[in-house]
């Protein structure tokens, strides 16, 4: 009898366990996964054979929150398979062409390709005069498919904020985005930005050279997107571009070992090397190469983004 008691007993807790297991599991499986997708990993802006133009896309459940607007931006989505009625989103870090050049485009094919919600865009001036003149641009097709289509205006569906200064920028119930200026001469208003979801915090530190406000923002980031510039290649006789070019790029990026120490101050889990200066070409650096420099400084996780990865 009193084994009949203590088996019932045992059945019955094992019970309440495995439904709390599973509600717990449930409660878990029902929050939003969080993913960072390198849409475009290289650097500058010139068209480059190996790699897209600058954009990531933080994704959390079945929202998209796009960093940066690279040329090409719109194809990128699509060959992630990520749907641009999705886009809830769009974060500009500076307004140089390699990252804002797709901004125009994205918008007015995404319009024709599903997307029916207005999208909140936030970036350094001149966004809002910039968008309006993209939209003037397009006027003719706009009104044409308005007429022929029976599409709602394009104008409704984008909604430009300009930020001058750091601090928190956006909040929904899936993220919230920090920014924080980073240094990227001769650019006034160049950004870095944080998202924080329930799962895991991401940053994108923008063009910048070595800053301190991008380790303030990174402190203790899941994973850290930085760019990354080889001084080696720049320096080297014959570099493929003019001299004021080159003296532009090594005031304002990162070399390898100043992007470790960023990644070692802030204490980041994963710091993925993005934004390839220079991308291709003789005498780039390889994988290795690259790694080797970072490794100086920081020793925890590397990884060398490639166009479409998922993270």
């Amino acid at each position: 009898m009193l084994q009949t008691r203590l088996s019932r007993r045992t059945f019955l807790a094992a019970g309440s366990s495995f439904l709390a297991y599973a509600a717990l599991a449930g409660a878990q499986e029902s929050r939003p996964r969080t993913r960072l997708v390198l849409l475009g990993t290289g650097g500058g802006p010139t068209p480059k054979a190996k790699a897209a133009a600058p954009a990531q896309a933080i994704v959390v459940g079945n929202r998209i929150y796009l960093v940066d607007c690279g040329d090409g931006v719109a194809r990128q989505l699509a060959l992630a398979k990520l749907p641009l009625r999705d886009l809830r989103a769009v974060f500009i870090t500076h307004q140089h062409s390699d990252h804002n050049a797709g901004y125009g485009p994205l918008f007015l094919l995404g319009w024709p390709g599903g997307l029916s919600e207005p999208v909140d865009v936030y970036g350094p001036p001149p966004l809002v005069d910039m968008t309006k003149q993209l939209l003037e641009a397009y006027r003719f097709d706009i009104e044409l498919r308005m007429r022929d289509e029976g599409r709602p205006p394009l104008a409704r569906l984008v909604r430009p904020h300009e930020i001058t200064a750091g601090g928190e920028v956006f909040k929904d119930d899936r993220v919230r985005v920090t920014a924080a200026l980073n240094d990227h001469p001769p650019i006034e208003h160049s950004f870095a930005f944080r998202f924080d979801a329930t799962d895991r915090s991401i940053v994108i530190s923008g063009d910048t050279r070595y800053s301190e406000n991008v380790i303030k923002l990174a402190q203790g980031a899941d994973v850290l997107v930085h760019e990354v510039v080889s001084r080696e290649f720049w320096e080297r006789p014959g570099a493929p571009q003019p001299p004021d070019v080159v003296r532009h790029i090594l005031a304002s990026h990162t070399d390898a070992p100043d992007v470790g120490r960023v990644a070692a101050a802030a204490g980041v889990g994963t710091l993925v090397l993005s934004h390839f200066v220079p991308t291709e070409g003789p005498g780039a650096p390889s994988d290795e190469q690259w790694i080797a420099g970072v490794r100086r400084h920081f020793k925890g996780r590397i990884v060398v983004a490639k166009d479409l990865l998922v993270l």
